[in-house]
């Protein structure tokens, strides 16, 4: 399980140009960190955390998109 604060400090990782979003390069970017993100959404892709979980249909998830990716897998402290 992740806080909110490891949640954050993880996807600012993930976030390269710190647009506030992280897009599917993002994540193919950093194999590992994406591995934790499918792992605590209870995705198996990258893709699939898109699909299931990009509200807005821009092709990248925000802080909040993920926040509730997380919160939906009972993964958020």
């Amino acid at each position: 399980m992740t806080t909110e604060q490891e949640l954050q400090s993880l996807f600012d990782t993930l976030d390269g140009d710190q647009d506030g979003k992280v897009s599917i390069n993002d994540l193919f970017l950093s194999p590992g960190l994406s591995a934790i993100i499918t792992s605590e959404t209870n995705t198996s892709s990258p893709q699939e955390l898109l699909v299931q979980y990009d509200s807005d249909k821009d092709g990248s998830i925000t802080f909040e998109e993920l926040k509730e990716a997380v919160e939906k897998a009972s993964n958020l402290n």
